[in-house]
């Protein structure tokens, strides 16, 4: 496994300690989220992603696998994933723009 870049550890250290602030702060200005195609835009839409079906239902991430892709700054993240909402490991496709992200897809299975 590789090291885990520092905005993919923000993304779930932040939600595992419950800091939303620092969840949305985690993206760029237009970052997106996309949850099985229903898109979160800006940060604002990530903020509302957030307290529909992240923090607001008290998940809580493990990593169980990271891997380098092809595409520049793109990560393929297995998170192991608790809490009140949806529950198991899910694919998370991190695209990365300097020290923030700039775009998450959770891919369906």
């Amino acid at each position: 496994m590789i090291d885990t870049p520092a905005p993919i550890a923000t993304f779930i250290e932040a939600t595992n300690a419950g800091d939303s602030e620092a969840f949305v702060a985690a993206f760029t200005e237009d970052g997106s989220l996309d949850d099985w195609g229903r898109v979160a835009h800006g940060r604002e839409g990530i903020r509302q992603w957030d307290r529909t079906d992240n923090i607001g239902k008290q998940s809580h991430f493990v990593l169980t696998d990271i891997v380098d892709e092809t595409e520049p700054e793109t990560y393929l993240v297995h998170l192991k994933v608790t809490g009140n909402g949806f529950n198991g490991t899910s694919p998370f496709r991190f695209t990365l723009r300097g020290d923030l992200i700039e775009r998450v897809v959770i891919v369906p299975d």
